[in-house]
């Protein structure tokens, strides 16, 4: 198998290093480090290396996140201070227990094609950061309110409190370290990579490899002390995690709330929040540090308080649950709950694999409300009796040689965790079901074109192809992750036509995008398309219109979408 570095040159995937530009290469997935940590997926790229989801083959399949450490230096000495430097994070992060900030398990060394890399091993937690949360509000047309903002303040205050007082300051807060647990909807500090320990007298940490002095921090979110001396205080933290507040608030990068030839804030221009956040906020982001607030625990003092808001309505509700309500008739409303609990169970009973049931109840969903909205009582109480004899239309899988007529859930354990971890990070995008199985039919059956017309079984025989198959769909969400399409751009595939692009057409005839033309648009697509689906326009000259066509027109409509908001 082949991975590509970012700049799509082909590497064996037994290197770490790009041969053709040096660059570090990911660690393919199903490889297991340490003879115990299985990856999963790739989670994202720092300086220093990549981080990784992986399960702990040890544990039950507990998935924890592996951050990898590779600094690309050559002298020993240097080799030496990365060490150095690796261990005294793992040691910092060793000591930190608290319930916001995610559980450190393991350092790890490990040799990797002739060079020594190093490993964190910490929880993974599943959740959306803010980054993330904030362009689906904008998508909406909405930012986080000031209720909000001070309740994640004041949720986020006391873990700086916390590692305050061990003397360690994180170094790193914005919206995209920072996750809202799924589990009890609590934010999480992550990526404590910049993380060290304060010296006792200086108050200040830099890194010194290979003569370049690295300063970390992100621009415009870290104050001036830590971007140009690489001194980080406790107000620093505060500082970034105000900024942090006015992007969420405004959903304005730092560099437009922030005039830097007055240098000042743009306070009631661009941020406008209640008299008293402003003051509590422009204490927290002033020049020096010795004008901020010392410590978190003052800022929670100074800030307004609110009445607790109502319970926010579940967003995770399936689409029967939010139709029962639209009616607003108690007599409709009695009637679909109980169908929604035979359609349940109706479902569970299927023979169905395990990948295919949340498709199986979204349609037999559908099928109850159609006919209860449009038909009689009568035919309402025929649907009751006979939603368990209801046939799910065969979605296409790779069907095999000597297989039984029904696909069955694999009997392998480790094969339906698999399973159910695609469809969480499936679920986890918002993409379409059924547009994502004929993908990842389309690219199996491309490459095994034998199998096409036979069934698929749960039995050991297949277990390769199902493996396979698999892959193929745990490297399609690597690449729609890579894409960085934005949700209303996800839930879209698979409902593109010719139509969205004689609209871009039109729009580019009539001047709206300015100087910006359609042969452009086409070429800019091509080129991201291209990096994710390497030949794949050379093999499909027109690209299938219910597949990769989809994509490139979701990479399109990412591009029009930002020639509008200019």
């Amino acid at each position: 198998m082949q991975v590509y570095c970012t700049k799509q040159h082909a590497n064996n995937e037994r290197n770490r290093f790009c041969t053709q530009c040096g660059e570090l290469l990911p660690i393919g997935v199903g490889q297991v480090i340490e003879n115990r940590y299985r990856i999963i997926r790739h989670l994202g790229q720092g300086g220093f290396g990549r981080t990784y989801l992986a399960e702990d083959l040890n544990q039950s399949q507990l998935q924890c996140v592996l951050k990898e450490f590779a600094p690309q230096v050559e002298e020993q000495q240097d080799l030496e201070k990365a060490k150095e430097l690796f261990e005294r994070e793992a040691n910092v992060l060793k000591k930190l227990e608290h319930p916001q900030i995610p559980r450190f398990h393991a350092s790890l060394q490990v040799m990797l094609g002739n060079k020594d890399f190093f490993f964190l091993v910490q929880d993974y937690v599943e959740g959306d950061n803010y980054w993330d949360l904030l362009e689906n509000r904008i998508t909406q047309g909405q930012t986080f309110s000031e209720e909000e903002v001070v309740k994640l303040l004041q949720q986020m205050l006391p873990i700086l409190s916390y590692i305050h007082s061990l003397n360690v300051v994180h170094r790193d807060i914005s919206p995209d370290n920072i996750i809202l647990r799924r589990t009890d909807n609590l934010p999480v500090l992550i990526d404590f990579g910049a993380v060290k320990q304060l010296p006792a007298s200086k108050g200040f940490w830099f890194t010194q490899l290979g003569g370049i002095r690295t300063i970390l921090g992100k621009k415009g979110y870290a104050p001036e002390e830590q971007l140009r001396q690489g001194k980080a205080f406790s107000s620093t933290d505060l500082y970034s995690l105000a900024v942090t507040a006015l992007v969420l608030l405004t959903s304005k990068e730092p560099q437009k709330l922030y005039d830097s030839y007055q240098g000042s804030w743009r306070w009631g221009t661009e941020i406008k929040v209640s008299p008293k956040l402003e003051a509590v906020l422009k204490k927290m982001v002033a020049y020096k540090p010795s004008d901020r607030y010392q410590k978190a625990d003052d800022v929670l003092k100074d800030l307004p308080s609110y009445t607790p808001a109502a319970k926010p309505v579940n967003t995770q509700m399936t689409k029967l649950r939010t139709m029962v309500v639209a009616p607003g008739r108690k007599r409709i409303k009695t009637l679909m709950s109980k169908l929604h609990n035979k359609t349940q169970l109706a479902a569970q009973a299927l023979p169905l694999p395990v990948w295919l049931r949340p498709f199986a109840f979204s349609l037999i969903s559908t099928t109850v409300i159609a006919l209860t909205l449009v038909g009689t009582w009568a035919i309402v109480n025929a649907v009751i009796q006979a939603v368990t004899s209801i046939s799910i239309p065969t979605v296409s899988l790779p069907k095999i040689p000597g297989g039984s007529d029904s696909p069955e859930k694999p009997t392998d354990s480790k094969q339906a965790s698999r399973a159910n971890q695609i469809i969480r990070r499936r679920q986890q995008l918002d993409i379409s079901e059924v547009f994502f199985t004929q993908m990842v039919d389309k690219i199996f059956y491309t490459k095994n074109p034998e199998a096409k017309g036979r069934t698929l079984t749960g039995n050991s025989e297949d277990t390769a192809l199902r493996n396979e198959w698999y892959a193929i769909a745990e490297n399609l969400l690597n690449k729609l992750e890579r894409a960085n399409l934005s949700t209303s751009a996800r839930r879209q595939l698979g409902n593109y036509s010719a139509r969205d692009y004689d609209n871009w057409r039109r729009q580019s005839q009539a001047g709206q995008w300015g100087d910006y033309t359609i042969e452009q648009l086409n070429r800019d697509t091509n080129k991201k398309f291209d990096r994710l689906f390497p030949g794949q326009r050379r093999r499909d000259e027109k690209l299938d219109k219910q597949t990769f066509g989809q994509i490139w027109y979701a990479l399109a409509a990412e591009q029009v979408n930002k020639l509008d908001a200019n």
